[in-house]
């Protein structure tokens, strides 16, 4: 499922931004329905120009309310109608997703029940440390995370030091439709609205993340410079 919203408050509108002709959110649906393992593929919108260019593609898209704090809870909602047991979170601002991330994301799950929600990361370049738009996560010895964060962690005493078990994270979650549901009935959590990630409220409420290292690289589009970016790669051939 891809949530997707009009509102941004560094690039309004980018789910309908043209990259290479194609909008960012056709692009990114086209890239889910060629993962393995997807059964379908929904976008998850509260705005009608997003609807209709979701229906002028030949996409299934799902309608839901404005309200939403995260696109955890816009995806809930649609799920609540859905039989399937495993729900994705494919972010919506990703156009150069590679499939072989979403089935990495699914994988731990359907290899252990007792699994409830996963995610991946990838190398984290040092010079991305600084930058807040590279949310961070550190990661324990089984896997599992144990804090994101958009600030440079973890800090390092002495000038050298390794950084230890951290990677950068890739926003796509796998989900147990139920865990999910309930997910979205728990109240935001302070470490959520102080980074604004979503996933923190599954930590800080006890449940475990699933974290797979991938070489993906991800090319989010969060900023004007970002989508330009992905307009030139795009123009060079550089984008799939």
């Amino acid at each position: 499922m891809i949530p997707s919203r009009w509102a941004s408050s560094r690039l309004p509108g980018k789910p309908l931004a043209e990259i290479g002709g194609v909008t960012m959110v056709e692009r990114v649906y086209r890239r889910a329905v060629a993962a393995e393992g997807i059964a379908s593929v929904i976008v998850a919108t509260d705005d009608d120009r997003i609807a209709e260019a979701v229906a002028r593609f030949g996409g299934a898209c799902v309608m839901t309310r404005p309200d939403h704090p995260s696109g955890t809870d816009r995806i809930a909602e649609v799920a609540r109608g859905l039989s399937c047991d495993i729900v994705i979170n494919v972010q919506g601002d990703e156009p150069a997703l590679d499939p072989a991330a979403i089935e990495a994301a699914l994988a731990p799950l359907a290899a252990d029940a007792s699994v409830l929600m996963g995610t991946i990361g990838t190398p984290l370049d040092e010079a991305e440390l600084q930058n807040p738009n590279a949310v961070k996560v550190l990661v324990d010895r089984h896997g599992f995370a144990l804090y994101f964060s958009r600030a440079p962690v973890p800090y390092r005493r002495e000038p050298g030091q390794a950084r230890g078990a951290v990677l950068r994270h890739i926003g796509l979650y796998a989900y147990r439709r139920d865990f999910l549901l309930m997910l979205a009935t728990l109240p935001q959590t302070p470490l959520e609205r102080i980074e604004s990630l979503e996933q923190l409220r599954a930590l800080e409420h006890g449940h475990r993340i699933r974290v797979v290292e991938t070489s993906y690289t991800s090319v989010s589009v969060d900023t004007p410079e970002d989508l330009e970016r992905v307009r030139r790669l795009a123009a060079d051939g550089l984008l799939p």
